[in-house]
C-alpha cells in the first residue's frame, strides 16, 4: 500500500495569538508535522526580482538553494532534515516558489512519517493566491483578542511597536481571514480562538483533529515537555513560555497592563473588528478617522520604539537570527543593485 496523501493545513491570523503554543500541541500527533516555521512566502515573494525568470533552471535552482538555507539558519531547527536544491527542484510540478515551499513541508513531514503539514506562518493569509490554485490547503485561524495581541507585540522583540500600526495590522489580517472564511468551502476552514483553546485544550484539539484528519492523543497536553518545545523555548527569548504548561489565565491582560489612551486608541482603529469576533469593547465605538498628522506623529513614534527594543535584545537572540538576517540581505542587495 502506498502513502497517503499530504493534507496540508495553513494557520492564518496574527502573531502573537498564541500560534507557537497551538502549534507544538498538534507537533505531538504522530499523522502531523508542524515545524517553525523560516517564513518562506513572507521572506522570498518581494525578492523573486533577485532571480531573474524562473523557467531558467539555474535561477530555480538558485532559489532553491537560498529556501534551503534559510530553513538550516532558522532559529528553531528542523531537526533530522538535510534539505538539498536537488531533491527539492526533483519534487516540483512548477518552477516557483510556492512549489519550493510545499515541497520542503512535504519533505519535512516525509522525514517525520507524517502525513499532515501545517505551516505557521501565519502572515501567509496575505498569499492565499499562490497557495490556493495548486496547493488547496485546509485553513486554521486562530485569533486571539486584538489588545492582548498588542500589548504581546509591544514587548517582542519583532513587530509593530505603537498601539495604531498593531491594531491596523491585526485588524488587516483578522479581515481577510474573514473574507476568506466567506469565500472557500467551508470544510477547508476553521477557527480557534485563542481563549477557548486556554479554558478547554482538549475539547479544541479534539475538535481540530477531526478537521484535519488526525487522531487525537493525550500527549498533545503534555506538549511542554517534548523536545521541539524546549527547543523552540532556548531558540528566543519571546517563545519561552512553551516550556511551561498552559498559562490558563494568560488573557484579557490588556486590561490590567494597558492604558486606557492606548485600549481606546487600539478600539478606534480596530473595534468593529473586535465586535464581530466576540469582544467586547471598553470604550464606545469611535468612528473617527485618524488625521494625516496624527499617523505622522504615531509613525515617528513607532521607529523610535523599534529602536529601543532593538537595543535590548539579548546578544544571543540576534545570534540567533543572524545568518537568515544576512542570507536575506545579501539576495535584497542583489535586487537593488539590478
Amino acid at each position: 500500500m502506498g502513502n497517503p496523501p499530504f493534507t496540508a493545513v495553513q494557520m492564518i491570523g496574527t502573531q502573537r495569538s498564541g500560534s507557537n503554543l497551538l502549534r507544538l500541541m498538534l507537533n505531538q500527533l504522530n499523522s502531523v508535522s508542524a515545524p517553525h516555521p523560516p517564513h518562506i512566502l513572507e521572506r522570498f515573494v518581494p525578492l523573486l526580482p533577485a532571480y531573474g525568470d524562473l523557467k531558467d533552471q539555474s535561477n530555480f535552482s538558485e532559489l532553491a538553494g537560498d529556501v534551503c538555507k534559510l530553513i538550516e539558519y532558522n532559529p528553531v531547527p528542523w531537526d533530522g532534515l538535510q534539505l538539498t536544491a536537488g531533491e527539492i527542484i526533483s519534487r516540483c510540478n512548477n518552477n516557483s516558489i510556492e512549489e519550493i515551499f510545499r515541497v520542503v513541508y512535504e519533505l519535512r513531514a516525509r522525514s517525520q512519517q507524517a502525513h499532515i503539514w501545517i505551516c505557521k506562518s501565519m502572515v501567509n493569509i496575505q498569499f492565499v493566491n499562490l497557495l490556493e490554485p495548486d496547493i488547496k490547503p485546509l485553513y486554521l485561524h486562530l485569533f486571539r483578542d486584538g489588545r492582548d495581541v498588542a500589548l504581546s507585540f509591544m514587548k517582542a522583540i519583532v513587530g509593530e511597536k505603537h498601539i495604531y500600526f498593531i491594531a491596523k495590522q491585526w485588524r488587516e489580517e483578522q479581515e481577510a481571514a474573514l473574507r476568506l472564511m466567506n469565500t472557500i468551502e467551508s470544510h477547508r476552514f476553521i477557527q480557534v480562538q485563542y481563549e477557548d483553546l486556554l479554558a478547554n485544550p482538549e475539547k479544541e484539539i479534539k475538535s481540530l483533529c477531526t478537521f484535519i484528519g488526525a487522531e487525537y492523543d493525550p500527549s498533545v497536553l503534555s506538549f511542554f515537555k517534548s523536545n521541539e518545545s524546549i527547543n523552540t523555548a532556548h531558540s528566543g527569548e519571546m517563545w519561552k513560555n512553551v516550556e511551561k504548561p498552559i498559562l490558563k489565565d494568560n488573557f484579557n491582560k490588556f486590561a490590567r497592563e494597558m492604558s486606557s489612551t492606548d485600549i481606546q486608541l487600539f478600539e478606534q482603529a480596530a473595534g468593529e473588528t473586535l465586535l464581530k469576533l466576540g469582544y467586547s469593547l471598553q470604550f464606545p465605538v469611535n468612528h473617527t478617522p485618524f488625521t494625516r498628522e496624527q499617523i505622522e506623529g504615531f509613525s515617528a513614534d513607532n521607529e523610535r520604539m523599534k529602536k529601543e527594543v532593538r537595543s535590548r535584545i539579548k546578544t544571543e537572540d540576534l545570534e540567533k537570527r543572524k545568518r537568515q538576517d544576512d542570507l536575506l540581505r545579501s539576495i535584497k542587495s542583489r535586487v537593488l543593485n539590478s
